[in-house]
């Protein structure tokens, strides 16, 4: 296993392909050293006691210990614990863990190769255990790329007028294929050792070229990341805090004809499975925002909390309203993650999925409350979330007595952590962090929210609770 620094010295090594404010830059840029905060947590914590039998397992494949999230889930409890450590990690970090995002694609294509090589005759499993070894040996980070720009939302991928909409195959070659077209809101992306790609939709039979899975180097020739970055409101070192010091790079990854080699390809061209790839990385995402949507649910609940407290009015019952309902919307999904673990079953390959409805329904009770949990932190931080003068002005000679007598509260409780707890409110509610990290892939990470809908109602008896009231109203036909 790496460590922290090894991490960040391979990321050195890379090709630089990342362009920020419009330039190229290399993986030592100050901008990509700080968004890649979360996931040195994840390297930095796999040794320390208190986090160690949540981030290491034994491997099914070499029996050797391993990052969990290098792990393909073998048991109902590989699940609970991913959940877990999760839950765990987000309150570390104050935000997503963003590491899943390989974890969770590794899980989903595990599941579904085998199937494929087993109606066809290919050897796409074969590819992926390979490359599944090769991941957990290195201790690699990935970046999962599943969502095309789409172009027009009225026409299916072969009907684009501009057929680089949707990423597809523009060249076969004996040793592989070539690759054109652009993934988006590739969160880690510009922080990860690799991109795996799996499809964004079901493929029909004339979109063969567009139903393509692979791996490939972060670096590799012909791949643009396009990056933009989502920081908290930048500090003086006096007032600086652990949430201050996180962020998020998302990606635009363009592919201009990149080459996959054939080692790397775990689906090419067997369209009626594009659906299957495309559905197992979403039941894995959304079965870890079961574990992730709690972790930030915690943090905004605490701070909520906090800011009662120091305002003086905790014990007013409004505020233990909404203290209870912040509490429930965090551990109903996390009891739905729970369930979707306890209800798992097996796929062919032996991974461990996830029920399809509690992971789903966890995760649209997430999605559906996070204005709500944001609301009720602007209620009770109030307008301060917003107005609050920066460290700058609290350190400021001229006017710095003036902010700190002013943010003060309850008697008893400095002026400093007054602001700091402010502060954090206002990083949540109005920080670039905060918004696209919380307000934004609350609602649309895994997947638009009309998409839970639809595999909850794919998948619900409902046949089964009509026929129940039959029986109960008399109905014999």
């Amino acid at each position: 296993m790496r460590t922290q620094e090894q991490y960040l010295a391979d990321l050195a090594k890379m090709r630089p392909n990342l362009y920020i404010d419009g330039k190229q830059v290399d993986r030592t840029h100050p901008m990509v050293i700080k968004g890649s905060q979360v996931i040195r947590y994840t390297f930095a914590l796999a040794d320390n006691p208190e986090y160690e039998p949540l981030l290491t397992t034994t491997s099914h494949i070499s029996g050797k210990k391993i990052n969990r999230f290098t792990h393909i889930h073998q048991s109902p409890q590989d699940l609970l614990d991913k959940q877990e450590m999760t839950r765990k990690m987000c309150n570390m970090a104050g935000g997503c863990i963003q590491r899943c995002m390989g974890c969770d694609m590794l899980n989903g294509i595990s599941a579904a190769a085998l199937d494929v090589d087993k109606k066809h005759g290919t050897h796409y499993y074969d590819n992926f255990m390979k490359y599944l070894e090769f991941f957990q040996e290195n201790d690699l980070v990935a970046g999962g790329a599943q969502t095309d720009t789409k172009g027009d939302r009225a026409a299916r991928p072969a009907q684009q007028w501009d057929p680089d909409q949707y990423l597809h195959v523009v060249e076969r070659r004996p040793d592989g294929v070539v690759v054109r077209g652009c993934k988006v809101h590739n969160t880690m992306a510009p922080v990860a050792d690799e991109i795996i790609v799996v499809p964004t939709r079901v493929m029909m039979e004339d979109e063969k070229d567009y139903a393509i899975s692979f791996a490939i180097p972060a670096d590799t020739e012909g791949l643009h990341l396009i990056v933009r970055e989502a920081f908290s409101h930048p500090r003086e070192d006096n007032l600086n805090a652990p949430f201050a010091n996180i962020g998020d790079l998302e990606s635009m990854t363009v592919f201009d004809d990149v080459f996959v080699p054939n080692e790397r390809i775990f689906l090419n061209g067997e369209y009626e499975f594009a659906g299957n790839y495309a559905l197992n990385f979403a039941l894995f995402h959304r079965h870890s925002y079961t574990g992730c949507k709690p972790g930030i649910g915690d943090i905004i609940t605490g701070t909520v909390a906090l800011l009662a407290d120091y305002q003086n009015v905790a014990r007013q019952g409004h505020v233990k309203e909404k203290l209870a309902d912040l509490i429930s919307v965090a551990e109903l999904v996390y009891a739905a993650g729970i369930a979707a673990g306890y209800k798992s079953t097996k796929a062919s390959s032996g991974t461990q999925m996830p029920n399809v409805v509690f992971a789903n329904v966890g995760r649209r009770h997430a999605g559906h409350n996070v204005y709500h949990e944001l609301n009720v932190l602007a209620d009770v931080a109030g307008g301060l979330s917003a107005t609050l003068p920066m460290s700058a002005q609290w350190n400021s000679p001229l006017v710095g007595d003036y902010v700190k007598k002013y943010v003060t509260r309850k008697e008893g409780v400095s002026s400093e952590d007054n602001w700091r707890a402010f502060a954090l409110a206002s990083d949540i509610l109005t920080g670039e962090y905060g918004q696209v990290m919380i307000g934004v892939a609350g609602v649309h990470g895994g997947g638009s929210p009309v998409m839970e809908d639809i595999a909850i109602m794919k998948n619900y008896d409902l046949k089964g609770k009509m026929q129940l009231a039959k029986n109960l109203a008399g109905i014999k036909t």
